[in-house]
């Protein structure tokens, strides 16, 4: 059985996808939906089909990305013939998925249901930074959606307590901006802790969306429920599977 979180911030069918529920097996082992692990292509299509028919779509309307950390959105008018390069999607098409693939980065599903508008991103520390948030509601906007009716939510990521960070890190966010100092804590003799949640929440609300949310859950402390890239660098393994979170109208 597949396990999904959803939100009651997001009153359209929508998912944050756990491993639980999946074909895949060894270090991949549940639902990893990312065509670009080297987990076996027919589990990865297998997991996909149950994602898309759990939200009543036809497997190839199930979209995602070729995530390259950037602020790149695209706007859907139909499903796409191959895989597109960008972190962020909209849509006012009924019947497509849009689908964000992570492991520790945050996955951040839009919603504007008086506008008919949705929108989906991959916002890593670095894509949150340089404005891909933003930049997916301002696709929406030109959509028709009113970011004051836009809500956002943020799903599984890494929790402040397990983002340990070095100072040349600290220094990239405070150098632009000396009042994201809050979004970091001590740790151990030079280190940080970021905050990566609640710096996408403070990016999400500047931006003035109606509402925004973190589901509360860490990827790399639950390994049950969740991949994480961090948890599986500290482990040695070679790879590691990838979430998927999924809105659609």
């Amino acid at each position: 059985m597949l396990e999904i979180l959803t939100s009651d911030a997001i009153p359209l069918r929508h998912g944050f996808f756990t491993r639980k529920g999946g074909a895949s097996s060894g270090i991949f082992a549940g639902l990893n939906c990312g065509p670009g692990s080297s987990d076996l292509s027919e589990a990865v299509m297998i997991n996909r089909a149950r994602v898309a028919e759990s939200l009543g779509l036809a497997k190839e309307a199930l979209v995602s990305l070729a995530q390259i950390h950037s602020t790149k959105v695209v706007t859907l008018t139909e499903v796409p013939a191959e895989r597109l390069q960008a972190d962020a999607m909209v849509t006012a098409t009924p019947g497509i998925g849009l689908g964000i693939l992570t492991a520790d980065c945050q996955p951040v599903l839009f919603a504007d249901p008086k506008a008919g508008v949705i929108g989906a991103a991959h916002a890593g520390w670095r894509g949150a930074r340089d404005g891909v948030l933003e930049a997916t509601v301002d696709a929406m906007e030109a959509l028709g959606a009113r970011r004051a009716d836009i809500s956002a939510v943020i799903g599984p990521t890494i929790s402040q307590a397990s983002y340990e960070v070095g100072p040349e890190f600290f220094e990239t966010f405070t150098d632009d901006d000396p009042q994201t100092a809050r979004f970091f804590i001590n740790g151990s003799g030079d280190r940080m802790l970021f905050d990566l949640p609640g710096y996408g929440l403070h990016r999400l609300r500047s931006a003035g969306v109606g509402y925004a949310e973190w589901s509360l859950h860490c990827t790399y402390r639950d390994a049950e429920r969740f991949y994480s890239f961090r948890r599986t660098t500290h482990a040695g393994e070679a790879d590691y599977g990838r979430l998927i979170s999924v809105i659609r109208l």
